[in-house]
């Protein structure tokens, strides 16, 4: 039963954490939450923080799991936005505390993993220099980060699937013209 428990303070503590801010939650509100004793939080949990992190750990692994291959780049900003539609609140709240640091962190790996998906599909079948690939993951990865940070920066107001769907209508064949030019250069 250690899994029950487990999960049974994961979603205690999102419930909580969609009601109010990480800082206003306690053990004890989330072991009163769930009916159990704090020292089987303690059993599974070493503090808040952790709980944190392993539930965004959770999230990056099915983000990850969920897209083993990506097209395009609007379906990577779809798969890191999905999670956050579906917490909207309590990812308001953890990025408006003091572990907004450990968030950033776990949002810039999911990133780097849907990009690297993304850019894997989107290079299978050219060569190109590890410089260009490189650079262009650099780039889509801050791309994604920056317009991910910003929205929940802003409280989430924005329709964002509808702006992202027009960027993405906006640049169209920039990823073609950028291979092409990639393949054209001396070092690929």
């Amino acid at each position: 039963m250690p899994n029950f428990t487990k999960n049974a303070i994961k979603q205690a503590f999102i419930k909580l954490l969609d009601e109010r801010p990480l800082k206003q939650i306690t053990v004890k509100d989330i072991v009163e939450e769930c009916g159990i004793n704090r020292n089987s939080f303690y059993y599974h949990f070493a503090d808040i923080p952790t709980l944190a992190e392993e539930i965004i750990m959770d999230e990056v692994t099915q983000i990850i799991e969920k897209y083993p291959t990506i097209d395009s780049i609007e379906i990577c900003l779809q798969a890191l936005t999905e999670f956050a539609h579906q917490n909207k609140r309590a990812i308001f709240h953890i990025y408006h505390s003091v572990n907004r640091e450990m968030y950033e962190h776990y949002l810039w790996e999911v990133c780097e993993s849907v990009v690297r998906t993304y850019t894997d599909t989107l290079l299978r079948e050219h060569t190109i220099s590890e410089d260009d690939r490189r650079i262009l993951m650099q780039f889509y990865k801050c791309t994604c980060f920056g317009l991910i940070t910003e929205w929940i920066r802003t409280g989430m107001h924005a329709n964002i699937e509808q702006d992202l769907h027009r960027l993405c209508e906006l640049r169209k064949g920039i990823p073609e013209e950028i291979i092409a030019r990639c393949e054209k250069s001396p070092e690929a």
